[in-house]
């Protein structure tokens, strides 16, 4: 094994050690810093429940046999409006349907792709921790229109590109070949189709309610590229919406049930709904640790006053996939514009975001030397950063350190709806999969990360966080947004490179 490669592997190992070492103090620093001892609400409960474990066990390698379904209708970007229905089998193959719509509510389905082949699981990721890595094959990419229209559409469509392979024009209900081991032609790239998201792989089980008799279970796939014409290249480094098991989900999905019973040319019909307002108030808080692409965990917290378009977020940052190792926090406020209705991604609401303030406290040692290795004020005083010590970032523009400019501008798409509980979730616009920020109109995104649930319909923050610019209401954002999105491959080196030095020195 290379030198260099084996040090950059231990310094690694050791940073997550370290942060382990760290975590009691680091767990009370985040009480500290944010009220949970002192105030229990309930969305501080929640938050706790998740920085706790949450009871969620994950198998590890997955099993991932049995039949797993879609919960809900999803939005992949372009946008592409889907349910899904995956079975993988005892000897390693599997059989995937892909339903297509015409609706963000999955009421009107377009056409079916049926996708055969065989999965072979590898080893644990050593990038996304708590993933496991796999291999695919496929045997066979096959499609089944469910309308006379679409039929015409695509069969049109696919023999300008696939030309020879389409024979004459295409019938609504029958079963035609995109693409076989065994045939010479491939018509499925121009639908930009991969299956790459069998590449990266989690399964989680929880006991809901603490039920014992009451198993749910979960498989999370990779996530699919932001821009549809480099999904034939790109390898996941985050998740999509987990899919359910049939026989171990949770019994209020309804989805669940009916997508379970479809088959090619029976789609799956979701029962329609209208779609929410989506009212930006209250505070709201994820669901689960949450991961980003390139090695980030987090859970988010915000909170949102309409009445003065103000919002404020805490962003609670982990080196590990169930986020009891905290790193670093970052809180940030500004303000936001009035929703419109989106032209684009139908069922959302676009808007823009505004940061104009923002500070950052370290959680654990590698994070803090990252900071005092920076020269310049250009990420709060130099030298003077401590563990579990807030900084006011806001006067240096920003952390060059965490890839944060101050002021920041970003175009922001949401969605509001109600789950079985009658809890409103809140969706907001899925990352650029190149790491950069949606600073401009057309980088505004087609698709929506995990939804964060509404925990309390009041705005009114801690008594902490309003003893801070007592002037300005505070309000909590929605992501790991571009403002520091992008700088998640340069947190990690960075970090990478820290811990070089501490070991080098010593």
């Amino acid at each position: 094994m290379d030198p260099l490669f084996t040090l950059l592997l231990v310094a690694c190992l050791g940073w997550v050690e370290g942060s382990s070492l760290h975590g009691q103090t680091s767990r009370l620093s985040l009480e500290k810093t944010f009220g949970w001892a002192g105030k229990d609400s309930q969305c501080h409960h929640m938050l706790k429940h998740l920085h706790n474990g949450a009871r969620i066990t994950v198998q590890m390698p997955p099993n991932v046999e049995g039949h797993w379904v879609s919960t809900s209708c999803e939005v992949r970007p372009g946008p592409e409006f889907l349910t899904r229905s995956y079975r993988f089998y005892p000897n390693n193959t599997f059989q995937a349907h892909q339903f297509y719509y015409e609706d963000n509510h999955c009421t009107k389905p377009t056409y079916t792709l049926v996708i055969r082949g065989r999965l072979r699981l590898r080893q644990a990721s050593w990038i996304i921790r708590g993933g496991t890595e796999a291999e695919y094959h496929l045997h066979h990419v096959q499609m089944v229109c469910h309308t006379a229209t679409v039929a015409k559409e695509l069969s049109q469509r696919l023999n300008r590109s696939c030309r020879g392979a389409v024979k004459g024009p295409w019938e609504p209900s029958v079963i035609y070949e995109l693409w076989s081991e065994e045939g010479g032609h491939d018509c499925s790239r121009e639908l930009n189709f991969a299956m790459h998201e069998l590449q990266l792989l989690r399964v989680e089980k929880q006991y809901m309610h603490h039920n014992v008799d009451h198993l749910v279970e979960e498989l999370f796939l990779g996530d699919i590229h932001t821009e549809p014409s480099q999904r034939l290249y790109y390898k996941p480094s985050s998740y999509q919406m987990a899919l359910q098991n049939a026989k171990n989900h949770y019994h209020g999905c309804i989805a669940c049930r009916i997508i379970y019973r479809s088959d090619a040319c029976h789609p799956p019909i979701l029962p329609p709904r209208a779609d929410l307002t989506v009212g930006l108030y209250g505070q709201w808080v994820s669901q689960r640790c949450e991961v980003r692409p390139e090695v980030l965990f987090l859970t988010r917290h915000f909170i949102f006053h309409d009445n003065n378009h103000t919002w404020e977020g805490h962003y609670y940052h982990y080196s590990d996939p169930v986020c009891k190792h905290p790193t670093f926090t970052i809180y940030a406020r500004g303000r936001y514009s009035r929703g419109l209705h989106s032209t684009r991604v139908m069922g959302g609401t676009d808007f823009v975001f505004k940061v104009n303030h923002m500070r950052v406290t370290p959680m654990d040692f590698a994070t803090t030397s990252l900071l005092n290795v920076f020269n310049g004020n250009e990420c709060g005083a130099e030298r003077s950063w401590q563990v579990g010590v807030e900084q006011d970032v806001t006067v240096t523009n920003g952390c060059v350190a965490l890839g944060i400019r101050l002021p920041h501008t970003e175009y922001e798409l949401f969605r509001m709806e109600q789950d079985a509980h009658g809890r409103y979730l809140l969706y907001n616009g899925q990352r650029p999969s190149d790491g950069s920020s949606p600073d401009r109109p057309e980088k505004r995104a087609t698709s929506y990360q995990m939804p964060l649930v509404q925990c309390s319909s009041s705005s009114q923050t801690s008594d902490r966080s309003r003893g801070h610019d007592s002037d300005q209401p505070q309000l909590l954002h929605n992501d790991s947004t571009g403002w520091h999105r992008g700088s998640q491959n340069h947190v990690m080196v960075a970090l990478v490179v820290v811990s070089l030095l501490i070991c080098w020195r010593s």
